[in-house]
């Protein structure tokens, strides 16, 4: 590209050197005639289009000494317009429009007073010379500006488009995180239920088989391949969401609302029995309100199963408002210190009350001398619908 640029101003240097020696050829005027001075004068006039790039000012100054200097030498007449256009250009580009517009001012008024004085026709200089020079130089200095700032609105177009690009890239990081997350989180409420169902219910099958019984350990390895075959369609549909293209919808994981009944009786399976209590006219939701809420019953459950030493039964209230769906998980039973259950430090709580909050809702948890209770408050309108919670 560089050496493109020195070609063509090199052949713009050869056009002025050409344009101002035929000029000065035809010696139409002026006391001193053409000689090899008035001759080396066009050819540095044609060198210093290979500066004016790289040093527009400096061009732009020798241009207007060097014409000043040919008109006191009384040389014959060449004009403005050719001489100092591609200087005036370059000044303009390069960010300084008042000073080339400053200089060719003074240049025309420089060239006017010496060729009156020197006999010029007034009505030939004003009314046909002067306005063809003050058009192509007020062009020159136009189109150079204009470059200028046609290259300043695409250089800041294209600053846009990487800023753009930058937080594009910034919110598909940030979309891949929430997901990283989300996946984390199903993952961890599938398996910490499940295990811990199939954990206690492997306790019963073993002491019904030292006991001899049968129908016991018989149930007992039910409720566990009841309890693995759930867990097993929640992870398949949860790899389902990363085989999937990107551009592609991902579906809803298993569990609602609707499903609740299935989490409180395979507690209830697990050794811990557990109820649901619907409160007000069930509705609708949100498929992402819906699957929260699940989720953080799964989790509550859970959790009581684990940690609620000496609990008898658990309660799982839902109750359905014009604004919202309230969800409650209360237990009967006395948390361990530093287990989890109480303390609201554990994964678990911290797993739900991200989930709670993900979707402009919120989640409390109380303990008290008859038990522990997890309230979730879920927003039913401005809640998100992505393909998962």
């Amino acid at each position: 590209m560089g050496r493109r640029l020195l070609v063509l101003d090199a052949c713009l240097g050869a056009v002025v050197s050409l344009v101002v020696a035929v000029a000065i050829t035809a010696d139409v005027g002026g006391e001193r005639g053409p000689d090899l001075g008035a001759y080396l004068f066009a050819a540095g006039l044609g060198l210093l289009m290979l500066v004016r790039r790289q040093h527009p000012v400096l061009a732009l100054v020798a241009t207007t000494v060097g014409l000043c200097g040919y008109y006191i030498a009384d040389y014959p007449p060449i004009g403005l317009a050719v001489p100092v256009a591609a200087a005036l250009y370059s000044a303009a580009e390069h960010g300084r429009p008042v000073l080339a517009t400053a200089v060719a001012a003074f240049l025309l008024v420089a060239s006017s007073f010496f060729r009156l004085r020197e006999g010029e026709q007034l009505a030939y200089l004003l009314g046909y010379e002067l306005p063809w020079s003050v058009a192509i130089m007020a062009g020159a200095v136009a189109l150079g500006d204009g470059v200028r700032s046609r290259r300043i609105r695409n250089e800041q177009q294209r600053e846009r488009e990487r800023d753009l690009l930058e937080a594009s890239r910034r919110e598909a990081a940030r979309r891949i995180e929430e997901e990283r997350l989300g996946l984390a989180r199903d993952l961890h409420d599938v398996l910490a239920h499940t295990t811990t169902i199939i954990t206690l219910q492997a306790d019963v099958a073993r002491e019904a088989l030292d006991d001899h019984d049968v129908a016991a350990a018989r149930a007992a390895l039910e409720v566990i391949r009841t309890a693995g075959g759930q867990a097993t369609g929640e992870l398949r549909s949860t790899l389902a969401l990363l085989r999937r293209p990107a551009e592609e919808t991902p579906r809803a994981p298993t569990g609602g609302l609707e499903h609740l009944g299935r989490l409180a009786a395979a507690t209830t399976a697990g050794g811990l029995p557990a109820a649901v209590h619907v409160h007000g006219e069930p509705a609708p939701v949100p498929t992402v309100v819906g699957v929260t809420a699940y989720r953080i019953a799964q989790e509550a459950l859970t959790n009581a199963v684990r940690h609620a030493a000496g609990a008898t039964r658990v309660d799982v209230h839902v109750t359905y408002r014009p604004e919202s769906v309230e969800i409650s998980v209360r237990d009967d039973g006395r948390g361990t210190a530093g287990d989890g259950h109480g303390d609201g430090r554990g994964h678990g709580l911290t797993g739900m009350r991200e989930r709670a909050e993900l979707i402009g809702g919120t989640l409390t948890t109380r303990t008290s001398a008859t038990g522990f209770e997890v309230s979730a408050t879920l927003p039913l309108r401005g809640s998100p619908e992505p393909g998962r919670a």
